[in-house]
């Protein structure tokens, strides 16, 4: 240890017992609103160092409360997400099922208008493998009594007709294919014509005469001559005229949406009905065949 010099223990003694004096008298002392003077100066001694450490204890404690509300955060916003993607789901299934319904009611009301005519309703459920023939595949076969040959339509016009029937299923040629066709005629002047497939959206009117009047909107509708679809059925509506050798370039937009075929109707019969927005016109003469002789309708 160091040793005090001898002249210093004496002012080391006094300033000792001012100290212990001076303390004594702090804890005797009182203060009206603040208590004994030991105990303010202990307070003011030692308060920095409290508010120090609560501030250090405050700032790590709310760290750590919000890194773990982040990861909170993070999880739900992950089961919102997950939430909203099912809702999307449901909303988009349920808009496909309001259209299929919207769909089935127009079938069941164009049947009930029609019920004494037979018809087979059908659901499409696959189309053509190959790119050169327009094809779909039905739901309904020999068992529920489709046969090859029949007519197949919707409540908007022709389809096509069964070119297979198998017990379960049945194969369709689309009115647009290549190899399709039906008797047809000019809801106007009722000139008949044979229309066929291209192998693109739009149809052709065969071997209508240059001298022929036709206009463009004018309606074709079928003739009942192919012994395939009864008669007066939308075909579609003329759609462009060109003038040809020796007959009229004649193209026709289909009355129904032969890309979007959903469910459809099969005519086991050739019996006549009437469609929506078929109009006879009051001046309609007999009609008419195209001057030529056309080969026949491929059946």
């Amino acid at each position: 240890m160091v040793a005090i010099p001898s002249r210093h223990k004496s002012l080391v003694l006094l300033a000792g017992v001012i100290v212990l004096q001076v303390l004594m008298l702090a804890v005797q002392i009182k203060r009206d609103s603040e208590g004994r003077l030991i105990r303010v100066w202990t307070v003011r001694a030692v308060s920095p160092f409290e508010r120090a450490g609560s501030s250090g204890f405050g700032w790590f404690r709310n760290a750590w409360r919000h890194y773990f509300a982040l990861q909170n955060t993070t999880k739900e916003n992950e089961q919102i997400r997950r939430e909203n993607d099912a809702l999307k789901l449901q909303v988009a299934q349920l808009q496909g099922k309001a259209a299929e319904a919207d769909r089935l009611a127009v079938l069941l009301n164009f049947r009930k208008s029609h019920s004494d005519v037979p018809m087979i309703t059908a659901r499409v459920i696959g189309t053509g493998a190959g790119t050169a023939s327009l094809m779909i595949q039905l739901d309904r076969g020999e068992r529920d009594g489709i046969h090859k040959n029949m007519g197949v339509i919707t409540p908007d016009g022709v389809v096509g007709k069964v070119v297979e029937a198998y017990p379960n299923a049945s194969q369709v040629l689309l009115l647009t294919d290549k190899e399709s066709g039906v008797g047809a005629m000019l809801a106007n002047s009722r000139i008949q014509s044979p229309v066929g497939g291209q192998g693109e959206p739009l149809l052709v009117m065969k071997y209508v005469p240059n001298d022929d009047d036709v206009n463009v909107g004018e309606r074709v509708i079928t003739s009942g001559m192919d012994r395939i679809f009864p008669r007066d059925l939308p075909v579609g509506t003329v759609a462009e005229i060109k003038p040809g050798n020796p007959f009229k370039q004649i193209r026709i937009k289909p009355s129904a949406n032969l890309e979007r075929l959903e469910e459809v109707l099969v005519l086991p019969s050739l019996r006549p009905l009437e469609t929506k927005g078929e109009e006879h016109p009051s001046n309609a003469q007999p009609a008419p065949i195209a001057s030529s002789s056309p080969p026949a309708v491929r059946r």
